[in-house]
């Protein structure tokens, strides 16, 4: 019951945190944001026993992809429309 329940909260998060992500106008944010979400998968993968899915996950959704997102992000416009922050 206890795990049902870890699994409702950490599935829920990754929901809100993917959610928010595609509704906020600052695109670093939404990267990090992703990146919550891939760590959040990350334990969920680890929740239902597979730890080599998850360490994958972690790595490769969280730490790799955000580096790469974050250093597109340095290269271009950090605000997704015409309404930059000054």
């Amino acid at each position: 019951m206890v795990v049902f329940l870890v699994q409702i909260v950490v599935l829920a998060g990754a929901i809100v945190a993917a959610s928010v992500a595609l509704l906020w106008k600052d695109l670093l944010a939404s990267v990090i944001l992703l990146a919550i979400m891939s760590l959040l998968l990350s334990a969920e993968f680890y929740i239902l026993q597979a730890p080599d899915v998850a360490i994958a996950e972690a790595a490769i959704g969280a730490g790799l992809t955000t580096a790469i997102y974050v250093m597109t992000i340095n290269k271009t416009s950090r605000w997704d429309d015409e309404r930059k922050k000054h």
